[in-house]
């Protein structure tokens, strides 16, 4: 009895096992390199640049149909927060509406190789969320306002406005559809955290293949101390920031004295 019911489940994983063995490979797989995974915050610290280079690994010929194409999304870390709208009222501006964003990236930059209309269907951004609308997490803010998507659009707009928001298409230079390479400009004004580089292969708009890469952005020196200063004891954050303050405006009047009195 134990035998007969044996010998079946020994065939069924034998069977399982050929197939998974015979499954085929994918025939096109991307292989990337970065210039550095770490980005150091100082005190003159006024932005950065990422060099993202690699290749497409075959082992067939290419095949025919649609020219491959490449996405790149570099994404800061992500953050809730509060989008208000403002009117004007009584002859002043005041907060009138109010919508949570549960996650926001405080960075975003994507680069194509050509158009992203082009080289991405509305299915595979769905899917790996890559596009900057869909980069934000904003569900159940339908329910906070009536016109939720137009408070996405202005954080959207706002951000792009300051440079912490990009699209840049046809900035990735694809040669013979092996060789690619961009660069990636960071602004100064970056929050410290892990950045997630994320590299598509794409074909008539179908997501092909992926790889996935981080890098750290950290404060070093005078600045990290300064903010971790001011986050673990803000109260004598404020009092050093006051003694500053005041020392600076004293050896400004002290210089502005002696000068004078020199004329």
């Amino acid at each position: 009895m134990i035998r007969r019911f044996l010998i079946p489940a020994v065939t069924v994983a034998a069977l399982a096992g050929a197939l998974l063995g015979a499954a085929p490979a994918r025939a096109e797989q991307l292989v990337s390199g970065l210039s550095k995974d770490r980005v150091a915050i100082t005190a003159n610290f006024n932005g950065s640049d990422i060099l993202v280079f690699g290749a497409v690994k075959r082992d067939r010929p290419i095949p025919p149909g649609p020219p491959l194409d490449v996405i790149m999304t570099l994404q800061g870390p992500s953050q809730p927060l509060i989008v208000r709208k403002k009117e004007r009222k009584f002859g002043i501006w005041v907060n009138s509406e109010a919508v949570t964003i549960s996650g926001a990236p405080s960075f975003y930059a994507i680069a194509t190789s050509a158009p992203l209309a082009k080289s991405l269907s509305a299915t595979d951004d769905l899917r790996y969320r890559i596009t900057i609308p869909k980069a934000i997490r904003a569900v159940g803010t339908a329910s906070e306002a009536p016109d939720a998507p137009r408070f996405t659009d202005a954080l959207i707009r706002l951000r792009e406005k300051n440079g912490l928001y990009k699209l840049n298409e046809g900035s990735v230079d694809f040669q013979a559809a092996t060789l690619f390479n961009t660069s990636i400009a960071l602004p100064s004004n970056l929050t410290e955290g892990a950045y997630k580089l994320r590299i598509f292969l794409t074909r008539g708009g179908t997501v092909l293949d992926s790889s996935d890469s981080v890098i750290e952005v950290r404060r070093e020196g005078l600045e990290r101390w300064l903010y971790r200063l001011s986050k673990d004891q803000p109260l004598a954050y404020g009092v050093l920031s006051l003694f500053i303050a005041i020392a600076a405006g004293w050896l400004a009047s002290t210089a502005f004295r002696i000068a004078k009195s020199r004329m």
